[in-house]
């Protein structure tokens, strides 16, 4: 005999009206049938899962123990149910991404059509934020999964290594700072800055490294993203700090020289960060497992 959850919930019926014949009643089974499925039960297992009486029927030892396993079992069934749900319905679900400016412009545009493409169902909303603002809202309990920059304390999180995000200097090719090989950050505020707009969580990051030199960052003129500051600095408008990468991507289309900047905040690594990874709902960790394994992508 093979049992299916149709035996746990009459096995658990039973148990809980104390009678086998109400047990069969709630279950919409003859009492008959309800009996015949019972001793099978008993005859699979070998054992005895109740004991007959003029009143009704009471649990065994081994009843006890079978009735445990028979409502893990059911609850599991239920969820497992709930889960299978949106699927079968064409539901969508949707989770959300927590990245600096990074993250977002750089690195998540390559992955995230695979994935998609590969869940139909699922919708990714992508939230901008600081590093720090992020941290936060992990430990907060507000946000689930981000993406942040290996500079800021990750005290009372999980991460894990997703991609090298250094960032440079770029300059005009006449720039007096072009001939230079590497640059701390102190040496390029005497000098006028084209910067991303001011909720950009990339820029803020620069200008608390500035405030604690004690320097304020001279804006000529503040962008939306990093194409069009590229744009700027190669016509000779100021100097800008930007991700190497977007630097690599953007320096064929734009005449600009990099230079390397020293310091941990700008010598910086891309991490995966959870309060706990094997804490998160399902959806969430399927999705984190692709990043991980698919981070190869990006570098």
């Amino acid at each position: 005999m093979r049992l299916d959850f149709f035996d746990f919930q009459l096995f658990l019926n039973v148990m809980e009206c104390g009678s086998l014949t109400k047990g069969a009643e709630q279950s919409a089974i003859s009492l008959q049938a309800a009996s015949e499925r019972i001793k099978k039960i008993e005859q699979q297992f070998q054992v005895s899962l109740f004991t007959r009486h003029a009143s009704g029927v009471k649990l065994t030892l081994a009843g006890q123990s079978f009735a445990e396993h028979a409502q893990q079992l059911m609850q599991q069934s239920q969820q497992l149910e709930q889960a299978m749900l949106p699927f079968a319905t064409g539901t969508h679900s949707s989770m959300t991404l927590w990245c600096n400016s990074s993250a977002q412009s750089e690195y998540l545009p390559a992955l995230l059509p695979q994935y998609l493409m590969e869940n139909p169902q699922l919708q990714i909303e992508l939230k901008e934020a600081e590093s720090t603002d992020i941290v936060h809202a992990l430990q907060q309990g507000s946000a689930k999964l981000g993406l942040i920059s290996s500079f800021f304390d990750t005290q009372n999180l999980k991460s894990l290594a997703f991609a090298d995000d250094p960032l440079v200097l770029i300059c005009p090719i006449d720039h007096a700072l072009t001939h230079k090989q590497s640059l701390h950050l102190k040496d390029t505020l005497q000098y006028a800055f084209v910067g991303l707009m001011q909720y950009h969580s990339l820029q803020q990051s620069i200008e608390s490294q500035a405030k604690l030199l004690g320097f304020p960052i001279q804006y000529r003129l503040r962008l939306p993203n990093f194409s069009a500051m590229a744009q700027v600095v190669s016509n000779g408008v100021g100097i800008a700090i930007i991700p190497k990468r977007a630097a690599q991507r953007l320096g064929p289309h734009y005449a600009f020289q990099q230079v390397a900047l020293f310091g941990e905040w700008a010598n910086r690594q891309l991490l995966l960060a959870a309060k706990d990874f094997d804490q998160l709902p399902q959806s969430y960790q399927h999705f984190s497992q692709f990043l991980i394994q698919n981070k190869a992508h990006v570098l």
